[in-house]
């Protein structure tokens, strides 16, 4: 668990293709839980492995695109490949927020049982969900 005595460091995860103002709530709630935020962003070969195609927007965009916000602290690409939770690790959070439409895996709290999980709130996810955009863009 991160050692910071200041404040807590909070992590948060997602493929984040045509970000929207749900990812924007999404972020915003998550730096408000503690003092130092990371994002992870999902890497194209993951992204297909996980949602079964390719996200609309590559990783370095994707990422570029989080960055850009100027929410979080630290913006990264995952981890190739199966050893996605090397990050977790690397990273060393405190709270791991996660969004209203994301399932952690049953061994994530077994892995890190010191830290916290939450799921944080949607905003109008009628309105601001990237299969709605991908939709549109079709």
């Amino acid at each position: 668990m991160n050692s910071d005595p200041n404040g807590l460091r909070v992590l948060c995860c997602g493929t984040f293709d045509h970000f929207h103002l749900g990812h924007e709530s999404f972020l915003r709630q998550a730096a408000a839980l503690g003092k130092e935020l990371y994002v992870v962003v999902a890497r194209d070969e993951n992204v297909i492995r996980i949602k079964g195609r390719a996200p609309d927007n590559n990783e370095e965009r994707r990422k570029s695109i989080v960055d850009a916000s100027g929410i979080a602290d630290v913006v990264k690409l995952g981890n190739r490949g199966t050893k996605f939770l090397q990050i977790v690790k690397d990273i060393d959070p405190d709270i791991i927020a996660l969004g209203y439409d994301q399932n952690p895996p049953k061994f994530l709290s077994e892995t890190f049982p010191k830290c916290k999980i939450l799921t944080l709130e949607s905003y109008c996810p009628e309105i601001y969900k990237s299969s709605l955009y991908r939709q549109a863009s079709q």
